[in-house]
């Protein structure tokens, strides 16, 4: 699923029109983007936690030629779901 296909569906089922819905939710993804930023934890009830973790520095391995290779420590988002989400995936 895409941003535009939430946009059509929420709009279809609000009646708003499409470019606010749109607006509303780029402006939400935003909001979201900014606080990872910041290093904040996004929790969204029943949905789930978005946080930044960082990864530890590492040797890796280059799996053409095996030469070891340092990897740098590194920050990454990570998902977790909810509890309502879990119920309802399975």
């Amino acid at each position: 699923m895409r941003k535009r296909d939430i946009v059509l569906k929420i709009s279809d089922k609000t009646g708003i029109k499409q470019i606010k819905v749109k607006e509303i939710v780029q402006l939400t993804l935003d909001t979201v983007f900014e606080a990872l930023k910041e290093g904040r934890r996004i929790e969204l009830r029943n949905f789930g936690v978005f946080q930044v973790k960082t990864r530890k520095k590492r040797i890796g391995r280059n799996p053409k030629t095996g030469e070891v290779v340092p990897v740098p420590e590194r920050k990454t988002v990570v998902f977790k779901p909810g509890l309502d989400m879990k119920k309802f995936i399975k």
